[in-house]
């Protein structure tokens, strides 16, 4: 893949986020010496390396009632060294789509001969291996985990760290183009490979987000994206006293993790995870709190943004899904840290009143916190895990 070099980073006490870095050529072709010229502006990183990284990665699809047709060919674009982990919500009543949702990715890895594995959120052994490990915070009062996607992508991560993997990428069940699929997971290894320190982030900027009206319109920015940018990079411009439009990612469900920073990170239940990894990073290593981890403050934590050639068409949800379970828990997250100042909250006051999300006298809500996953006893969590392990395989049936 050929990217472009980091042209300018902004810094945040011990936080580096870079601008966002186009993607310039899906295949760079076969390794060669770049001249030293095209070294400044362009990188190049060859194809062995990003499959080294591939291998160190699980990437994740968390999955609610899809669209079986997409959720198949979201599955098929998920690069073959990448372990696949599938976290489902999906109904199991009336039509048990977990099941059908199952027996999907079976015949997938059959012909495919490739690992994957496929979990309920409501699994009831995973719920009794998070309680017996001590980490309660994503169970519900019927003890299984809550419904919510940031609870299937904290189990979700847990998974990877059973499975020892290096790093971990998200990626919604609901994207219309495998091929946007299989660049995403690129331009996660890509980001590690760039990075410096063990503890980084890379988020995936769509190049275009098409919407299908009277003919096709390849938008630029979603509006839930471009109001959560806006707050959050007026946060960014109280503490460094410069105004910036550095974060362009604040909405990014596909995005990356390193496994040492996704358990050190605190997290906000439902849709407000994503901004919430953000506001942690900001109030963790920011420089204006106390810092949450020597180490990780010592090495330093870096967020890449990577501008992807595929433009991303997914499923329409609808407004009140937009303003309701995605802007007001995402914006609540910003205005209810101990970082937002008046400026900052008066501006999300202001958003939601004009989007008619809140009245005027109230207040974004504020976001359900979960622990960071370090507090959880990894080696009982593990040993449960492992004993049900086969039956999580997608190629269980035939062995």
């Amino acid at each position: 893949m050929r990217i472009e070099s980091t042209r300018y980073t902004e810094c945040l006490g011990s936080v580096r986020i870079n601008d966002v870095q186009q993607v310039l050529e899906l295949d760079s072709g076969r390794a060669k010496e770049l001249p030293p010229q095209e070294n400044i502006a362009v990188q190049k990183i060859e194809e062995d390396v990003i499959k080294d990284f591939e291998e160190k990665m699980a990437i994740v699809i968390p999955t609610k009632d899809e669209k079986l047709k997409l959720f198949e060919g979201v599955v098929s674009g998920v690069p073959h060294e990448c372990l696949l982990i599938v976290v489902s919500n999906s109904q199991r009543r009336r039509v048990d789509r977990f099941r059908m949702e199952k027996d999907a990715l079976n015949q997938f890895c059959h012909f495919t001969r490739r690992e994957a594995l496929i979990i309920h959120q409501k699994d009831p052994v995973l719920a009794r291996a998070l309680a017996e490990a001590g980490y309660t915070d994503i169970l519900g009062e019927d003890g299984l985990i809550r419904d919510g996607k940031a609870e299937g992508m904290l189990a979700a991560i847990l998974l990877a760290m059973v499975a020892k993997k290096d790093f971990v990428g998200f990626i919604d069940a609901d994207n219309y183009f495998p091929g946007a699929v299989w660049e995403y997971a690129r331009c996660y290894a890509t980001g590690f490979c760039m990075a410096k320190s063990a503890y980084s982030m890379v988020r995936v900027l769509w190049r275009y987000k098409p919407k299908i009206s009277a003919g096709m319109f390849f938008k630029r920015w979603g509006r839930v994206s471009e109001i959560t940018n806006r707050c959050m990079n007026s946060l960014i411009s109280s503490k460094t006293g410069f105004e910036t439009e550095i974060i362009k990612t604040g909405n990014a469900g596909e995005h990356a993790m390193s496994l040492r920073l996704a358990e050190i990170l605190t997290y906000a239940s439902g849709y407000a995870v994503e901004p919430q990894e953000l506001i942690s990073i900001f109030e963790g290593f920011g420089g204006v709190l106390p810092m949450a981890n020597p180490t990780a403050a010592k090495h330093g934590v870096e967020i890449f943004q990577t501008e992807t050639r595929n433009p991303h068409l997914h499923e329409e949800r609808g407004g009140r899904h937009l303003l309701v379970e995605m802007l007001l828990p995402g914006l609540g997250s910003i205005y209810h840290s101990p970082l937002c100042e008046k400026e900052t909250k008066q501006l999300i006051i202001n958003e939601l009143l004009q989007q008619n999300a809140i009245q005027p006298d109230e207040e974004p809500p504020k976001p359900r916190l979960i622990t960071p996953l370090r507090a959880i006893n990894l080696k009982k969590f593990t040993a449960v895990m492992t004993e049900h392990m086969n039956s999580y395989s997608a190629l269980e049936e035939e062995e």
